[in-house]
């Protein structure tokens, strides 16, 4: 395996590592709200704080990525971030709970981003969609495999120590990073002076890029794509079995085949943006790619909460998380196509807005089923977000830079 690819892999562990540690909390809720004495509101804030810390720090934490170098950053915010996994487990109540959790969002926030910017740097223009499609996948994969890792840890060892482990697994994938990778030297030495400055300055061009209308739709774009994405991340496992009726041994099954068919969209979406743009142009290697899976995805989500049964729903939402994650890659790599050697700073303000739609999806959802007791409605708010979603995708024009690199 030569460098490149090593690194690819340590980016796809680095992935998984980040869902395990991140959905670890939603399959021990039942037993640690029991354990601290916390209720639904306060549960919805512990779910909800952790999106906030983690969607205000992708943009300094992206762009620290792009001015320090990703060796030193992601090797010191694993560290940090697993940490605060473990001390999940010394949590004595709701304060300390949200505290930590908080914490824990901040280092967390840096991994996409970071990892945006090293694949921009090691992969060419035509292969980044696949390298995100698998970094992504991999995320998808950490959700998949965590129902059967941590719901036997918690029954076997009790909540706390599935947070030990999981913090300990973090540490050591930060030591090996910090020993085996180095930032990609420049190639060129107009590459080298741009590097110079971009580190030496730190120069980020903050008001080039919030007067760009073209970044404010991809931030719109990603912002409602999220309430989507975190209602699988969230509410979902009790959405199934306290909306659904799931036993806790079907709920393993019903929570990891979503995981997996998100996983499979997130690889084949890599593979179709890189082909699509070869062929087609990266209009439709894009946009159009993103904007359909979206409009698609909608109907899915709308389709789940008409239709009753819990073989319906576990249909729809199964295609719903495949189908709107399969256009994951290609908004990721537009954050290469528009960002250029600010990727890192483009895609962690993405992705800040993203969590955003992630904060307000888990209070909106808890505070309607709170006004209603009906876990269907929520899903039509989110099915209505995913269309406006998918009408943002279709208006960014891929081919003209947020940043003219040159000036």
């Amino acid at each position: 395996m030569n460098r490149k690819n090593t690194i690819l892999a340590l980016l796809v562990i680095l992935s998984v590592i980040t869902f395990l540690d991140r959905t670890c909390i939603t399959f021990s809720s039942m037993e640690i709200k029991a354990d601290l004495g916390i209720d639904q509101s306060g549960w919805g804030w512990v779910m909800s704080i952790f999106t906030l810390s983690y969607g205000l720090m992708q943009i300094p934490l992206g762009a620290l990525g792009d001015k320090m170098g990703h060796r030193w950053v992601l090797a010191i915010i694993v560290l940090w971030w697993s940490a605060f996994t473990s001390f999940t487990g010394l949590a004595g109540g709701l304060m300390s709970m949200l505290a930590i959790r908080f914490c824990f969002g901040i280092g967390e926030a840096g991994a996409s981003p970071c990892s945006t910017s090293v694949i921009s740097r090691w992969f060419e223009k035509d292969k980044v969609g696949k390298a995100q499609g698998y970094v992504w996948a991999a995320t998808r994969l950490g959700g998949a495999v965590a129902p059967f890792i941590v719901i036997p840890l918690v029954n076997n060892q009790g909540w706390r120590f599935s947070f030990y482990l999981l913090g300990v697994i973090g540490v050591v994938w930060s030591v090996v990073w910090f020993c085996y990778y180095r930032d990609k030297k420049p190639q060129t030495a107009v590459m080298a002076t741009q590097e110079k400055i971009q580190k030496t300055s730190v120069k980020i061009p903050w008001d080039i890029i919030f007067r760009n209308k073209q970044f404010w739709m991809l931030c719109a774009m990603y912002f409602f794509y999220a309430f989507g994405s975190w209602f699988f991340f969230s509410w979902f496992p009790e959405f199934m079995k306290a909306g659904r009726g799931f036993s806790a041994d079907q709920l393993k099954y019903a929570v990891a085949i979503p995981f997996i068919m998100s996983m499979c969209g997130n690889i084949a979406g890599g593979y179709l943006t890189d082909k699509l743009t070869a062929k087609y142009g990266i209009r439709v290697g894009r946009k159009a790619l993103g904007s359909v899976c979206l409009a698609v995805s909608a109907l899915c989500m709308v389709l789940a909460a008409f239709i009753p049964g819990k073989i319906a729903v576990f249909v729809f939402l199964s295609l719903c998380f495949g189908i709107f994650d399969l256009m994951l890659p290609s908004a990721w790599a537009l954050c290469i196509d528009l960002g250029k050697n600010f990727a890192g700073s483009i895609s962690g303000a993405m992705n800040t807005f993203g969590n955003l739609g992630g904060f307000c999806c888990m209070l909106m959802f808890g505070y309607l089923l709170d006004a209603t007791h009906n876990y269907n409605l929520p899903l039509y708010m989110i099915g209505g977000m995913l269309i406006l979603s998918a009408i943002l995708f279709a208006f960014i024009n891929p081919e003209k830079p947020i940043i003219n690199e040159t000036k």
